[in-house]
């Protein structure tokens, strides 16, 4: 075997994947922690106004640019790491999060700057959604091109681990700085999660730092078979390109339902306290790596894309009764309803990035899996702000919300269960 092809031990395989987890679960801490105050500092403190509802629908659409500028990452670092490696564009990812979310943290507000706060406050918002969108398709690929062909569907999913991660560290820290006197946390509080990104990020810039360029890449680049315009190669395939977004849709718009408007939802429609959904919401991220683990397995026993559709399953069935549970207010319930809930549904998020890889050739998986993700992440970035139009709509009844959970959970499921016909008619080409 050549250098470029040589397969890396199990051992080896650990250490890039837990590189990789970890980039990722700071990343997404950072990505998530906006959507986790939206609500309850960015409405009141950037975007006031005498309508608490039209408040909380300004701040849920600067939280939404977050999610339109998410493509334009995924153009530009499916460009690097398809042409020029999966390291390098994991390195300037990471760093410009960092850097994004802590500006973010020391950012004036309404009342002392005026209309330039909340401007400066959506453009930090839209290099997040930069950031992102070049992270989860490059770090997924770190593991899975690193793994054994059948292990790939396991480390995907431990890869994914860093979503719930970055939910438990968003989640936990404005869980305790609520715990601050409500003038001392709107003064000065919830900044501090923010000023802590610095220090998480340049942990794990370290991290990636040492990390070496995958066998995959290394042997696309000494066979000269890297594509000069890879993001165009992919959508010169359409059909699969949709079948990615539709497969991954869930996972982005079905999980900012659940977790950034549950917890408007809940505090202003339902007026429980804060810290309730907060709570619930962290402690669901706990069963949502139990799940991982399991959706982990699963792969390598079923398959990838078997794993994904049992998952969508499941969230096609929570979609109505993890609202039903909310409106009890009974905050045990709750809790016990979102373990549940995220746990269940998550396992078809643990390997998605494997299936979505079997969509596309390897020269140009950077990219598919970005584009995938974060066109899916546009239509994501406005399920908060949607949901809060059709709860009005609906009066505050639970059914407007979690008929658009459930319609979202069905074209993932379909969008699978079509990919998955798709792979199995590739795989049986390649062997004829």
């Amino acid at each position: 075997m050549t250098e470029a092809t040589a397969r890396p031990t199990e051992q080896q395989v650990r250490k890039i994947a837990t590189a990789a987890y970890v980039g990722t679960a700071l990343e997404w801490y950072d990505f998530f922690l906006f959507g986790t105050t939206a609500a309850l500092v960015f409405a009141p403190l950037f975007f006031p106004g005498d309508d608490p509802v039209l408040s909380t629908l300004s701040a849920f659409l600067s939280f939404a640019v977050g999610f339109i500028a998410r493509p334009v990452g995924a153009v530009v670092f499916g460009h690097i790491g398809d042409r020029y490696g999966r390291r390098v564009a994991l390195v300037v990812t990471i760093g410009l999060m960092g850097i994004a979310t802590t500006l973010i943290g020391l950012l004036p507000t309404y009342a002392s700057a005026g209309i330039v706060a909340p401007i400066l406050l959506t453009l930090l918002r839209a290099v997040q959604g930069v950031a992102t969108g070049g992270e989860w398709g490059g770090a997924t690929l770190l593991a899975i091109e690193y793994a054994p062909t059948r292990r790939r569907g396991f480390y995907a999913s431990m890869v994914q681990i860093g979503s719930p991660t970055g939910t438990l560290l968003s989640t936990g820290a404005v869980a305790l700085v609520t715990l601050l006197p409500q003038e001392d946390f709107l003064a000065w509080g919830w900044r501090l999660p923010y000023l802590a990104s610095i220090v998480l990020v340049a942990v794990a810039l370290w991290l990636r730092w040492r990390v070496e360029e995958t066998p995959t890449f290394r042997a696309l680049a000494a066979a000269a078979k890297t594509e000069r315009a890879p993001v165009v190669e992919v959508l010169k395939a359409p059909g699969r390109l949709a079948l990615g977004v539709g497969a991954y849709l869930f996972n982005n718009a079905g999980f900012f339902i659940v977790t950034t408007f549950m917890i408007s939802y809940a505090t202003r429609v339902r007026e429980l306290p804060a810290s309730v959904i907060l709570n619930a919401l962290t402690i669901g991220a706990l069963g949502q790596i139990v799940g991982l683990f399991v959706a982990g397995w699963m792969a390598v026993r079923l398959g990838s894309p078997r794993t994904v559709i049992i998952g969508y399953v499941f969230s096609v069935a929570m979609a109505f009764p993890i609202f039903f549970i909310v409106d009890s207010g009974n905050p045990a319930l709750i809790a016990v309803g979102f373990v549940l809930q995220l746990g269940l549904t998550t396992i078809a998020y643990g390997p998605i990035g494997e299936l979505l890889s079997q969509l596309f050739p390897a020269r140009l998986q950077y990219s598919g899996l970005a584009l995938s993700a974060n066109i899916s992440g546009v239509i994501a970035g406005f399920m908060p702000a949607l949901a809060t139009f059709v709860s009005s709509r609906s009066g505050g009844a639970s059914w407007g919300p979690a008929s658009l959970l459930l319609g979202i959970a069905v074209v993932s499921l379909v969008a699978s269960i079509i990919a998955r016909h798709v792979i199995g008619t590739d795989h049986r080409k390649e062997s004829a």
